[in-house]
């Protein structure tokens, strides 16, 4: 067989908390794009098995679903060696999953704090640590979904903001520490999907406002974001792109 007639392996890429929304759009997306993918989920197992039996069923043996608790740091060490097992190689890793709740100051409870530093942050760390040779030797990327209010503070959710503002810096630690076998960058979300609580009609409109295209954006911008930061970027790293509307310029 010529070199030519080679056929080169399809990237791997596992996206965390791929069951439903920003993380089902970004594993759909990568899979569009030719990349095999694994979709963790923790307590989303239906959403995440459908949609990998969907992709699965457009190319066999391209899609598969994992579980695993990020906060748990023995299921974040099984979660990479099953990924290891199911494809033996790994070329991007999308840290998506994350945990949303209020914790006003004065009110948050030791667990909740565990939980979200856990989930948010902790959880991608040791993560990335577990997949590291995989990455290396894949010259692979890492891409973080991290938050506007990483940046600006977003009331009565104190530690969520501290576990996404952890993120965006580990970002860009990861990006000097691990270059240049590894390329590490971000995506930043605003107003793209309305939290599981959604807000009331006035508290929406405020963000809007603020939002200088004056719309929500859609899951598939930020999945084309991270295609971009992954595949098609080669010499960008230790960036955060804020796909946001323009909200951070209002916030």
């Amino acid at each position: 067989m010529s070199r030519d007639d080679r056929t080169e392996p399809a990237r791997v890429a596992l996206v965390t908390g791929a069951g439903a929304r920003i993380g089902a759009a970004i594993a759909a997306g990568l899979h569009g794009r030719g990349c095999a993918v694994l979709l963790h989920y923790n307590s989303n197992r239906d959403g995440a098995e459908t949609l990998a039996a969907r992709l699965d069923a457009l190319r066999p043996g391209s899609a598969a679903a994992v579980g695993a608790d990020l906060s748990a740091p023995a299921e974040v060490d099984a979660l990479a060696g099953r990924v290891r097992a199911r494809f033996g190689r790994l070329d991007l890793l999308v840290n998506n999953a994350s945990r949303f709740y209020p914790t006003p100051a004065g009110e948050t409870h030791a667990w909740q704090w565990d939980d979200l530093i856990g989930s948010n942050l902790r959880g991608p760390w040791f993560l990335v640590q577990a997949l590291l040779p995989a990455l290396r030797a894949a010259g692979g990327s890492i891409v973080n979904i991290i938050d506007v209010h990483a940046e600006r503070p977003l009331p009565g959710h104190a530690v969520y903001s501290i576990s996404k503002a952890g993120l965006a810096m580990m970002t860009k630690a990861l990006a000097v520490e691990l270059g240049p076998a590894v390329r590490v960058n971000g995506v930043s979300p605003g107003a793209i999907l309305w939290p599981e609580r959604e807000p009331g009609p006035a508290e929406k409109q405020s963000i809007l406002g603020r939002t200088v295209l004056g719309r929500l954006g859609d899951p598939a911008d930020i999945a084309s974001a991270v295609a971009y930061l992954a595949l098609d970027a080669p010499f960008v790293t230790g960036q955060i792109l804020a796909v946001d509307g323009g909200r951070s310029l209002n916030m």
